[in-house]
């Protein structure tokens, strides 16, 4: 049987795909992939399905063995990945050889960094998706001693993959925005603030949320709103003025103003950052 053993699992890190699309009206997050960009760029050099699940790994890396030749893509974050201790090359489809170890060392840039492998990855497919959430698909996540199966794997040929690379978006702090529903409530001042200042990605960031940190912006008598729909990328600013932008695995709906709403591209960048980083919100 064609598989990969999991040595080390890294801090977290879990199989995803594009999400759990269609189960929104029954409370269910989307979830996925937190920078589809990066994503679809791994399984796009090895001319996978972009429905294919690959490996989302956060902030460290795990520790992978395979035992058959394979080809894979590693693409997002540098974490300075390495096949048997040597470096290997980012956004590009590196040869993998039975026995190989894959490992990542130094976190170099950004926060996300994605695994593919030609076929797809096996794991288990809940509600349309591979996507891993808790109480959903818990099975989804990469745990020290697991064995991974592989979809089965013909003979492959070197691919030699020549795809435009977005050289900015893990330096960025560039975070596109279009104005919320509730963005109006804000006074001129605080509109012009919002996109005047830079912001940093607090200590409280996770697949369902950034907190942001920077000026503070609260609204006059405006928490009375009714429970309205919130999707991933949907800034909303609390009573003490703190600005939290939804993420992947965000709850449905929400009772805060929603001032702002991120496009994908900003989705994919804020993915990226990690604590203390800068973020600059830009109103297009």
């Amino acid at each position: 049987m064609n598989s990969i053993e999991v040595l080390s699992t890294g801090f977290f890190s879990t199989f995803q795909d594009r999400g759990r699309r269609g189960y929104r009206k029954f409370g269910v997050p989307l979830s996925g992939v937190m920078d589809a960009y990066s994503a679809g760029l791994a399984n796009m050099l090895l001319n996978n399905s972009e429905d294919a699940p690959v490996i989302e790994i956060t902030l460290q890396g795990s520790t992978l063995k395979f035992n058959c030749s394979t080809l894979i893509s590693i693409t997002g974050a540098d974490m300075s990945p390495m096949i048997n201790g040597k470096a290997v090359d980012r956004n590009k489809v590196i040869v993998v050889k039975a026995g190989d170890q894959l490992s990542f060392g130094k976190l170099i840039s950004g926060c996300r960094s994605y695994l593919a492998i030609k076929g797809g990855f096996e794991c288990e497919k809940i509600l349309e998706s591979y996507s891993y959430y808790p109480g959903i698909a818990d099975n989804n996540i990469l745990k020290a001693g697991m064995s991974i199966k592989i979809r089965e794997q013909r003979h492959q040929n070197e691919i030699h993959a020549s795809v435009k690379i977005d050289e900015d978006h893990l330096a960025s702090i560039q975070i596109e925005v279009q104005r919320g529903p509730e963005f109006k409530w804000l006074s001129t001042h605080q509109q012009k603030t919002l996109f005047e200042n830079d912001f940093k990605v607090s200590a409280k960031n996770n697949r369902m949320g950034y907190q942001v940190e920077g000026p503070i912006m609260k609204i006059e008598n405006g928490f009375d709103m009714l429970t309205a729909i919130t999707i991933p990328g949907t800034v909303q600013l609390t009573p003490l003025g703190n600005p939290i932008v939804l993420m992947r695995d965000c709850q449905t709906t929400g009772g805060y103003p929603r001032i702002l709403q991120l496009t994908e591209k900003g989705i994919n960048r804020l993915a990226q950052k990690k604590t203390n980083d800068p973020i600059r919100f830009q109103l297009i």
